[in-house]
């Protein structure tokens, strides 16, 4: 029986010619990750795994981007621990505010992800990277420090579901509204510690900032990791900005997945998650009259460059509603200044909304958009569990940048063909 594509970069890093579901193995890592959260824990570990140093002072990130700039004292403590660990060990990547982005989309732009890597982060959406044909998950702080000092980790093989992607995406659907549909259809248990595997001729539909957004959200459905195929788009992507060579794994064709999905991309709507599971999806057509408090667009979700264009092209000339507070946070400093360059910040800005820099803040009700009680927001986040974003009685609804954006004008949950 074959590998998956997943299985076949485990295979690879573990230095066995295969590998099959359920198999544990060790494998070299690519890059370890860690943020002003996680990271402090981590850097607590190592003296007492006896480690001096890191494996490798190119190979591990710090990105202090949940409580910065700093929120408080703790907050200034752990960064200022990251801050001297990443002096003190001298690593290449350590970003700090006036640098910094959200971590998950930071490392892509910068090119310190590649196709056919191995990588593992302290945060549950580093599953993001497979948008790039790479294997990367999220794991505890302290596994994350003996990756750190080893530059290998554990790994249990996962096996696998794929989807295959049919059709083209119509109107404003966007990779976000795909997969919430998917999570929405099977579930937020119903990849389990399973490698989603997109493939199809609609993949080709997709460009990547729409692949990072679903790859992003795998975890929403309980996946070991998300992963696509590397394509002219993918290559496109790598070349000009990858800081190192990278490896094409394809799946074969006898590999073998626990299931099945075809999802025509022409079919899916415009698709918002309701409080308080990301599975708890409906379509912009029936979610009623939900009127709300606070719209979030931005996050390592959706913080790219084409989710700031289209609520740009949406909130230009029109108003944030009086009852509404409007938070949009671009997801890296390059991005933050192509905004001003477009004249978007302008746009934003114009229409009455909060223009903010790169930031983890509002996502995980950490600072910059806490929620009271009783208060409802839309957001391009990737979570929408209770107090997620504040009070334990505010409500998070999940959903694209057009619909956020649009939702911001109405007042209520909206999509663009109703303004």
């Amino acid at each position: 029986m074959g590998m998956t594509m997943t299985q076949k970069i485990l295979a690879a890093h573990a230095g066995l010619e295969s590998v099959k579901a359920g198999q544990f193995i060790e494998a070299k890592l690519d890059a370890v990750l860690a943020n002003d959260i996680t990271g402090p824990v981590a850097i607590k570990q190592l003296p007492g795994m006896g480690a001096t140093e890191v494996f490798d002072k190119d190979r591990v990130y710090l990105v202090p981007d949940h409580f910065t700039p700093n929120k408080d004292i703790k907050a200034a403590e752990q960064c200022k621990m990251m801050r001297e660990f990443a002096r003190g060990q001298e690593l290449t990547n350590y970003f700090e505010v006036g640098r910094v982005g959200i971590e998950h989309a930071l490392l892509p732009e910068q090119g310190l992800v590649v196709a056919g890597d191995v990588v593992i982060g302290a945060d549950s959406h580093t599953c993001t990277y497979g948008a790039l044909g790479a294997f990367s998950t999220g794991m505890g702080s302290t596994d994350i420090a003996a990756g750190m000092a080893r530059g290998y980790s554990w790994f249990k093989v996962p096996s696998a579901i794929k989807f295959e992607l049919v059709g083209q995406p119509q109107g404003w659907v966007s990779g976000k509204d795909v997969i919430l549909h998917i999570i929405g259809m099977i579930g937020v248990e119903g990849a389990r510690y399973k490698s989603m595997e997109f493939t199809g001729e609609g993949v080709k539909y997709l460009n990547m900032d729409a692949r990072l957004t679903i790859c992003n959200m795998a975890i929403e459905a309980g996946a070991k990791n998300g992963i696509f195929p590397v394509d002219d788009i993918t290559i496109a992507y790598l070349d000009g900005r990858a800081k190192r060579e990278y490896t094409v794994f394809e799946a074969d064709a006898d590999a073998e997945y626990d299931e099945t999905y075809v999802i025509d991309l022409s079919q899916i709507k415009s698709t918002v998650a309701f409080p308080h599971l990301p599975e708890n999806t409906r379509t912009i057509d029936n979610v009623g009259d939900v009127v709300i408090d606070q719209v979030v667009i931005g996050s390592c979700t959706n913080g790219n460059i084409s989710d700031m264009e289209v609520a740009a092209k949406i909130l230009k000339d029109r108003k944030v509603a009086d009852n509404v507070r409007c938070i949009i946070f671009p997801g890296t400093q390059n991005i933050y200044k192509e905004c001003i360059q477009r004249g978007w910040a302008e746009t934003f800005i114009d229409a009455g909304a909060v223009f903010s820099t790169p930031t983890c803040g509002p996502c995980l009700g950490g600072h910059m958009g806490i929620l009271a009680a009783g208060e409802r927001a839309v957001a391009t986040t990737n979570r929408n569990f209770v107090g997620r974003m504040g009070h334990v009685e505010s409500e998070v609804y999940l959903a694209s940048p057009a619909v956020a954006a649009a939702s911001a004008v109405a007042g209520k949950i909206a999509g663009p063909e109703d303004l």
